[in-house]
């Protein structure tokens, strides 16, 4: 279980003593790790009722070009980058800031697949 709340430490490296108790609104949940496959999502409820669809896997992105501004759905065929973990490019997870080969060209991803539900990107 991961926990979100405040650090045990200042940024000084002395402790800070905590008033109250962990809370379970303050506890996360594991990342999606969006991989290429056959499009598979997972809707979560969040705080306050809330919706995230979480993208387990993904096939195609919406990918814009910025020189003749207009976005095409194309297929995705591998992860060539990814700077949130060198091992997610062997294991073709894509999160936002990866460089994914498409049918039209390399694009960089600008959603957050596992917060969005859909994989948006731009091409370079």
């Amino acid at each position: 279980m991961r926990w979100q709340g405040k650090s045990v430490r200042k940024p000084t490296g002395g402790r800070l003593h905590r008033a109250r108790k962990k809370r379970a609104y303050e506890a996360g949940r594991p990342a999606a790790e969006t991989v290429i496959g056959t499009e598979k999502r997972k809707i979560v409820r969040t705080m306050g009722g809330n919706i995230k669809a979480r993208l387990l896997r993904c096939e195609y992105a919406n990918v814009a070009d910025p020189r003749s501004g207009t976005t095409k759905k194309a297929r995705i065929i591998t992860v060539k980058s990814n700077p949130a973990n060198p091992f997610y490019i062997r294991r073709n997870i894509v999160t936002k800031g990866a460089v994914i080969e498409t049918e039209l060209g390399d694009a960089l991803v600008t959603s957050r697949p596992g917060q969005d539900g859909m994989v948006n990107a731009k091409l370079i």
